[in-house]
């Protein structure tokens, strides 16, 4: 039982993260430009935010996803703000000269998760997905069987986990091919990527206009 719930967490959680969105494109930008470890961070911090997620949705905490819905559109709301910030910033970026002189040190792989977990976290919709995943699989809420929703809520985790590696991993092959001339275009089209997330989601906003 627990094994099978192990691997239908697996699968949601990589499908949860596999399509390609801001946070893809910061996972692979920050790869090329600060390495596979920077890469692989950044995927953690959006790993750990599916999993507190699918932990709300496994553990049937109606309450929290009671609040996170009725305010998602402000969470939504700082979640473009910050998108916009992370476009312009990534837009305006200096490469290093050197790849290696690139290598980000703990402070920067602290920011590095911190803003993936941020980012993935003022996303209710990500919600909205395990909760209707769950219910097509005919997986509810546990109730007290608090080991289920765990063993459910770890396979989501290391679903997740699988595509990210996978990513800043397959990314990092091609790292050595970008020089500094390289890697400035790829800072422009990664920010201009981000920023028009970002964009999309106050033009979502306005159109849905569930802000309040």
């Amino acid at each position: 039982m627990e094994a099978s719930l192990f691997i239908r967490g697996l699968a949601i959680g990589f499908s949860i993260a596999a399509p390609v969105g801001p946070i893809g494109i910061l996972c692979l930008r920050r790869t090329l430009t600060e390495g596979r470890a920077s890469g692989f961070v950044s995927g953690l911090g959006a790993a750990t935010a599916d999993t507190v997620y699918g932990a709300v949705a496994g553990f049937g905490l109606t309450f929290v996803s009671t609040f996170l819905i009725h305010h998602q559109g402000w969470f939504r709301l700082i979640g473009g703000l910050f998108l916009c910030y992370l476009g312009i910033k990534t837009f305006i970026a200096r490469p290093s000269v050197s790849l290696q002189e690139s290598s980000p040190n703990g402070k920067g792989l602290i920011h590095a998760y911190a803003s993936t977990f941020f980012l993935t976290l003022t996303n209710p919709m990500t919600l909205l997905s395990f909760t209707a995943i769950f219910a097509g699989l005919g997986i509810g809420s546990f109730g007290r069987d608090y080991v289920s929703a765990g063993v459910l809520v770890l396979g989501v985790f290391f679903g997740s986990m699988l595509w990210w590696t996978i990513l800043s991993s397959g990314v990092n092959l091609f790292r050595k091919r970008f020089d500094p001339r390289g890697l400035r275009w790829l800072n422009r089209i990664s920010g201009l990527i981000i920023l028009g997330f970002g964009l999309l989601v106050f033009l979502s906003l306005t159109r849905s206009n569930n802000l309040f």
